[in-house]
């Protein structure tokens, strides 16, 4: 197959996908379906900045006669996606016009002047960021357009009719939107101030249930069943160690740089919530794990991030899903019947049994990170030992 004037382009690409990881096999393919559809567009004399999702819909029906041993009525579905792939790497490159899908939604300015508050006053994630941006255009539309005119009665009124079309999580999420932008508001004299004070609070018992964790056996079991002869063995053998023996989160695990180990004093620096940097001692089985896997597994590319996908295309972990999706697999592997499956369940179980391995609370707190002493003692209820010292006798004997 000849690709005509875009094979500089098509060879370009091929060198694009070797570097990202993917195998020779994988190459070809894309190769393949990259210069077919230059040759078609050459023989439908169809320029290179024309091409659209009309323009890739016509080569996927058209009846294959071009040279290359294929005649077919109708490209396969996987075939003409690898061709989609070549045009948006086209068009990563200037070469084909961007033609908008549908008109976005522009931000409304208070959004974005409030969202840019969160971010230098709050130190909040991108994540949460975004997420309290789109509640608040949610809420902008109840709200008087005045703030000044804004009082404790509006305030709750507002969030009286949230509570009667959502959940209460949903809610709860709202309240604390709304409280956040009323704080900003008043911070910058547009509303009353400690108006913010008149925003309900939603009804949680935080203290009500158990925390939810496996045993300490059930903990080296998922750790067994990661696969040290395979480099994504000794990914996940790295993260969940990480989880369980320091109590870190998932998103401590996506953020985690090159420059936070140091070697020389065994710890790992964490920016937690907050944005706040908290320096824990680095456990001497988790080192080692995490060594094993920058020496062996972990990707030759550029950047300082620790934890990186295996599989093509290279890149690092971004979203704290990947890491719930390890602790899930390694779960599923290992057979638990575990009350979570996510990335906090080490976090509570490492928090359980640093509690019942005789630390107090002050220390559990400090090793995960808890700004109130009203977290830590959630795990208290775990310590069995502790609390048959001063359970009372039954009413009437047993």
């Amino acid at each position: 197959m000849v690709a005509g004037d875009l094979a500089p382009l098509v060879a370009e690409f091929t060198c694009h996908l070797s570097r990202e990881g993917y195998t020779d096999l994988t190459v070809r393919g894309f190769d393949h379906a990259a210069r077919h559809l230059a040759h078609w567009l050459a023989e439908a004399e169809i320029a290179v900045a024309d091409i659209d999702e009309t323009v890739v819909g016509r080569f996927a029906r058209h009846r294959c006669r071009c040279p290359g041993g294929r005649s077919t009525k109708r490209l396969s579905g996987p075939y003409v996606k690898r061709a989609r792939r070549f045009v948006a790497f086209l068009s990563e490159n200037g070469l084909v016009r961007q033609k908008a899908a549908g008109a976005a939604p522009v931000p409304d300015r208070r959004v974005l002047e409030f969202q840019d508050w969160l971010r230098k006053h709050r130190g909040l994630s991108e994540r949460t960021i975004e997420l309290h941006g789109y509640l608040l255009m949610r809420l902008l539309p109840v709200l008087r357009p005045r703030p000044r005119s804004w009082d404790a009665q509006h305030i709750r009124e507002v969030i009286i009719a949230e509570t009667k079309r959502a959940s209460r999580a949903h809610v709860k999420k709202v309240a604390s939107t709304l409280r956040g932008y009323v704080r900003f508001l008043s911070s910058n004299g547009r509303c009353r101030a400690g108006l913010e004070h008149a925003v309900p609070m939603i009804a949680q018992w935080r203290l009500s249930t158990l925390p939810r964790y496996i045993d300490t056996a059930q903990v080296e079991q998922l750790i067994a069943t990661c696969e040290a002869s395979t480099p994504t063995g000794l990914r996940d053998r790295a993260i969940l160690l990480l989880l369980a023996r320091l109590g870190l989160r998932a998103g401590d695990i996506v953020s985690l740089r090159l420059g936070d180990l140091d070697w020389q004093r065994a710890t790992v620096s964490v920016r937690g919530k907050g944005r706040r940097e908290t320096r824990l001692p680095l456990p001497q089985d988790a080192g080692d794990a995490v060594l094993a896997y920058l020496d062996r597994a972990r990707p030759r590319v550029e950047g300082d991030r620790v934890f990186f996908m295996l599989n093509a295309p290279i890149r690092p972990l971004v979203d704290s899903r990947a890491v719930t999706g390890i602790v899930r697999g390694a779960i599923r592997k290992a057979g638990i019947d575990a009350p979570t499956k996510g990335a906090n369940l080490l976090r509570h179980s490492a928090a359980t049994a640093m509690l019942r391995g005789g630390a107090s609370l002050d220390m559990v707190g400090a090793v995960l990170r808890h700004r109130s002493p009203d977290m830590t003692a959630h795990y208290a209820k775990v310590d069995v030992t502790m609390l048959r010292q001063i359970a009372q006798p039954w009413p009437g004997g047993v």
